[in-house]
């Protein structure tokens, strides 16, 4: 990855990078989880000042690092050097809700969101309830 990409990855890239990373893990992006990234974009206040143009760049790079043998390490390197602590458990609520967007959960997805909850070092129980609100919000009749 070029060096340029690294320095330049803001606190909202690092959130849309961990949905897009949620919805490549399964090596298929459904076009749930296409509209659940695009809803959360337009709609969400951490998003407000999002320059909308950058989301085919940041998926670039999401997609060029799950090609390279340690790309997922990299990721997670450019999430934690761009997102501020306190916006940790937003990436994880962001993810799930990704995840649980199609109705099912895919082994590449949960394993991927096992990795998050590591990577970012989220509390158990809080892990827990966000996974919880995210099964509520995405259940269907």
């Amino acid at each position: 990855m070029p060096q340029d990409t690294q320095h330049s990855m803001t606190e909202q890239d690092a959130l849309v990078a961990v949905m897009i990373a949620v919805s490549a893990s399964d090596s298929k992006m459904d076009t749930a989880e296409l509209i659940k990234i695009n809803s959360a974009i337009n709609n969400l206040p951490v998003f407000a000042d999002y320059d909308v143009d950058r989301l085919s760049t940041v998926s670039q790079v999401v997609l060029d690092l799950f090609d390279e043998e340690d790309g997922l390490d990299a990721l997670f390197g450019l999430v934690r050097e761009a997102l501020p602590e306190r916006l940790f458990e937003t990436a994880y609520a962001l993810a799930c809700d990704v995840a649980a967007s199609n109705g099912h959960l895919s082994d590449g997805e949960l394993r991927l969101l096992e990795e998050i909850r590591y990577e970012l070092n989220l509390d158990r129980l809080h892990a827990a309830a966000i996974e919880r609100g995210a099964r509520a919000r995405h259940l269907t009749l």
